[in-house]
């Protein structure tokens, strides 16, 4: 199928908007054959947002877009989201710290070499690369296990996460600081449209005008009456029929539970409502 992304709305309406400019965007993609396609843009001033506000046009069967507020590393391309490990897609939305000791970690599982940035996000999808290795290739055992250990090991304040292959997608999330919310289109009337938008994301789809899909955000994206708000620790599977699976895994909050007033200046002004990934 294909679709068209718009990233950002114009620079100048949302330079004007009583928030922090993005640091980054990115969208990712499979193609025919289940090749994982990700394009992305650190955005360092308005004039180099070029890519950001026009419009992409991307055919394959599962899409990811990602805004980046930073709150660990540069703004620079490896920092960017989503990332690619084992042919899979991650996008990531929320604070982990306790940063050293998940180094530690991933040196122990043998996936640091993975990290090619700074950011707490890359270093999470490497940590649940790891855990779905052990698992033989088991992503929801695997996606499970690595938050879990997180949970106890390292100070969190949200981990709310968008994991995808050519067929399936896995959204997380946790703990309650961050929404997610799920729109389930595989029964609806024909000719609905798809054209669901926020102030940082867009996508329209003539295909998915009058096809089954599922979509995940951070925010609902237009009035359908059918978002619905995942649970905080609830893990969600949408396999490559569209069946859904949905679970609480985490019923109990992390061990080292960070409140607001915790973050960083830098990591507080990241933390809005705006959505950040579909």
């Amino acid at each position: 199928m294909t679709a068209t992304f718009w990233l950002l709305d114009a620079p100048d309406n949302l330079a004007a908007q009583s928030r922090r400019n993005p640091d980054g965007t990115g969208l990712g993609v499979f193609d025919g054959q289940g090749r994982p396609d990700v394009r992305k843009q650190p955005i360092a001033a308005w004039r180099d947002a070029d890519f950001a506000t026009e419009a992409h046009d991307m055919t394959g069967t599962t899409f990811v877009a990602h805004v980046r507020y930073a709150t660990t590393g540069a703004h620079d391309v490896l920092n960017t989201h989503p990332f690619v490990q084992d042919g899979r897609i991650f996008a990531h939305n929320g604070v982990l710290e306790g940063l050293d000791a998940l180094d530690d970690r991933l040196r122990e599982v043998g996936t640091a070499d993975l990290v090619l940035g700074q950011t707490d996000s890359e270093r999470m999808f490497a940590l649940i690369t790891a855990s779905i290795r052990a698992r033989g290739g088991d992503v929801w055992t695997g996606l499970i296990d690595a938050v879990q250990w997180l949970a106890v090991n390292v100070p969190i304040y949200a981990v709310n996460v968008l994991l995808s292959t050519a067929t399936d997608v896995w959204a997380l999330r946790y703990p309650e600081p961050h929404e997610l919310y799920l729109l389930d289109r595989r029964e609806f009337p024909l000719k609905t449209g798809f054209h669901l938008r926020t102030n940082l994301i867009r996508a329209r789809s003539e295909h998915l005008s009058a096809a089954p899909s599922v979509v995940f955000a951070s925010e609902p994206m237009d009035v359908d009456p059918r978002w619905d708000l995942i649970a905080p620790g609830e893990l969600v599977h949408v396999d490559a029929a569209l069946q859904v699976t949905r679970d609480v895994v985490l019923p109990d909050p992390p061990r080292h539970q960070l409140r607001r007033d915790d973050l960083s200046s830098a990591a507080q002004a990241a933390q809005h409502t705006s959505a950040r990934w579909t």
